[in-house]
């Protein structure tokens, strides 16, 4: 017991670091949007809350990354970094097809990519109300994208090319013309893997 303190610590820090690598860039045109309109608004001291906004969305990862950690140390050792079944790894690629195609999955993106619309729909003023828009774009951003995270059970948590793979693949499908588009077929690509994963 006296081991397990410090190694859900790390290996929360370890995934909570990971994620704003991999999630601040595509959450970026937000961030510069919603840094824009306070530069030019009445308000003398923008920065505060463009720091509260910022903290609310981090906040949002870091609370998918205490969940995380659990299923790390739940599922593999506190060293070990993929999983060795592959039909549990083809369950967590089928998992995350079927979702990338789901009603919740395009509603949640949907949100991400259109920075305007989310801010203009939500925005309140003062600190507190940045940081509660950054936590409710924060939580979209989980809702688009916890399954993709996922899958670095599959691929490896510390396997940088697969984690800049789905940093690239995230960003596509929030910042492309046709990211909606892209993430279905990505989708139908991690069904038709995961099948193989497990019938083979």
């Amino acid at each position: 017991m006296a081991g397990t303190v410090p190694a859900f610590v790390f290996v929360a820090a370890m995934w909570w670091v990971m994620m704003v690598a991999m999630m601040v860039p595509a959450a970026a045109p937000t961030v510069l949007l919603y840094a824009r309109v306070h530069r030019h608004s009445i308000t003398p001291h923008p920065a505060p809350a463009i720091a509260s906004f910022l903290a609310g969305y981090l906040a949002c990862w870091l609370g998918f990354a205490l969940i995380a950690a659990g299923l790390h140390l739940w599922l593999l050792s506190p060293m070990s970094m993929a999983l060795a079944d592959r039909r549990a790894a083809g369950a967590v690629l089928i998992a995350a097809g079927i979702y990338q195609v789901s009603p919740l999955k395009d509603a949640c993106l949907n949100q991400c990519r259109s920075p305007a619309q989310f801010l203009s729909r939500h925005y309140r003023p003062g600190p507190s109300g940045a940081f509660r828009l950054g936590l409710l774009h924060g939580a979209y951003c989980v809702g688009c994208c916890w399954l993709l995270m996922g899958l670095l059970f599959v691929g490896g948590v510390m396997n940088l090319l697969w984690v800049a793979g789905l940093a690239l693949l995230v960003a596509a499908e929030k910042m492309l013309p046709g990211g909606q588009w892209l993430a279905r077929i990505a989708g139908a690509g991690m069904v038709v893997w995961g099948l193989f994963l497990v019938l083979g």
